[in-house]
C-alpha cells in the first residue's frame, strides 16, 4: 500500500494540496479536475493528469474524491462513471463533507469487491499542505485499515464506526466550529467596544475558559480583515443544511445551532455566498461601525 496507485478527483482548495502530498510521497497519482489550472501543482509534484473522472478511477487501488458537496459526488461517481470502473479489491474514499445517506446508497452501487470509506477532513488549508489534517473515517474496519497508510500521509485518521459516521462526525465538528466562529465575533466586538485593547483581549481569551481552536485559528483572519476566503459562506450554509437533516433525529430544540445558522445566513444575504466564511464578523463590524483590525504580521493559514 505504500506505493499504491491513487486516483484523485477534485483538486480544489483542499484536494489540491492533498494530491500534491501523495504525489511527493511517491504514489503513482492519476489526477483529474474540471479546472485545468488546478492540475498544475499536482503535476509539478509528480502526479499524472488524466482527462476524466473515469480515467482517474480506472486501475487505481485507492480512489480519493474531494468535492464541494453531495451533488458533485453523485455526478462524478455515477454520471461520470468513476464508480463503475473501479476494480475488485480497490477502495473508494470520499473526503467530501457530504450526506451520510448518499455514501450508504452508493456503496450498494459499487462493483463487487470494491470497498467504500467516507473520510471527510478537517484542519484547513495549512493542514492539507503540511499533512496535519484529521480524517474522520467511516466504513468496515478492514477497509479503513487497508487505506490507512495512504490516508496517514494526509494526517491523523480517526475511525468513527460504520459507513456514514465519518460524515456525521465531520458535520458535528463543523457544527461546533460555526457556533464558535459566530460567538468569537460577538465576543471580540463586545470587548473592543467596551474599552479592551484587541490584542490584550485575544491574549486573555487564549489564556482562559474562552480558549478554543477557533479563537486561535480564526481570529487572525478577522484581525487582518480578509475573513478567510479559503472557505465561503455558501459552503458554511451547505454544511449547516446537511446538519439540519441530522438534527431531525435528535427530537429536541438546538438553539445554539439555530443561532449560528441564522448568523451565517444573515451574512450571506448581505455579502453573497462567495464571501469569506468569517464575514459573520464583518457583519457585526459594519452594523456597529466598529473595526476589529489589529496590527501585526498575520500570515494567512493557507500560506503557513
Amino acid at each position: 500500500m505504500e506505493t499504491a496507485t491513487v486516483g484523485f478527483i477534485g483538486l480544489g482548495t483542499m484536494g489540491g494540496p492533498m494530491c500534491v502530498r501523495l504525489a511527493r510521497a511517491g504514489h503513482a497519482v492519476q489526477a483529474f479536475d474540471l479546472n485545468p489550472q488546478a492540475l498544475e501543482a499536482p503535476v509539478e509534484a509528480g502526479a499524472t493528469a488524466v482527462g476524466s473522472a473515469a480515467e482517474a478511477a480506472a486501475g487505481a487501488g485507492v480512489l480519493l474524491t474531494s468535492l464541494p458537496a453531495p451533488t458533485q459526488v453523485e455526478a462524478v461517481m455515477c454520471d461520470a462513471g468513476a464508480l463503475a470502473v473501479l476494480s475488485p479489491g480497490s477502495t473508494w474514499v470520499d473526503l467530501t463533507t457530504s450526506r451520510p445517506e448518499l455514501i450508504r446508497r452508493l456503496v450498494a452501487e459499487a462493483p463487487p469487491g470494491v470497498a467504500v470509506v467516507d473520510a471527510p477532513v478537517t484542519g484547513a488549508v495549512d493542514g492539507a499542505r503540511n499533512g496535519r489534517l484529521t480524517l474522520f473515517a467511516g466504513g468496515e474496519p478492514e477497509a479503513i485499515e487497508r487505506v490507512r497508510p495512504v490516508l496517514e500521509r494526509l494526517g491523523r485518521v480517526i475511525a468513527c464506526g460504520e459507513l456514514g459516521t465519518g460524515c456525521v462526525t465531520k458535520l458535528v465538528t463543523n457544527q461546533l466550529w460555526f457556533v464558535g466562529a459566530a460567538a468569537l465575533a460577538e465576543g471580540l466586538a463586545v470587548g473592543a467596544r467596551n474599552g479592551v485593547e484587541l490584542g490584550d483581549l485575544w491574549e486573555a481569551i487564549k489564556a482562559s475558559v474562552g480558549d478554543s481552536f477557533v479563537a486561535r485559528h480564526d481570529a487572525p483572519s478577522i484581525f487582518a480583515g480578509h475573513y478567510d476566503p479559503s472557505f465561503s459562506l455558501g459552503l458554511c450554509l451547505k454544511d449547516l443544511g446537511l446538519l439540519a437533516e441530522l438534527e431531525e433525529a435528535v427530537g429536541a430544540d438546538l438553539p445554539m445551532t439555530a443561532a449560528a445558522r441564522a448568523a451565517f445566513a444573515r451574512a450571506a444575504e448581505r455579502y453573497g455566498d462567495d464571501a469569506p466564511e468569517l464575514s459573520v464578523a464583518r457583519r457585526i463590524e459594519d452594523d456597529a461601525d466598529l473595526s476589529l483590525r489589529l496590527d501585526g504580521d498575520w500570515i494567512p493559514h493557507w500560506e503557513a
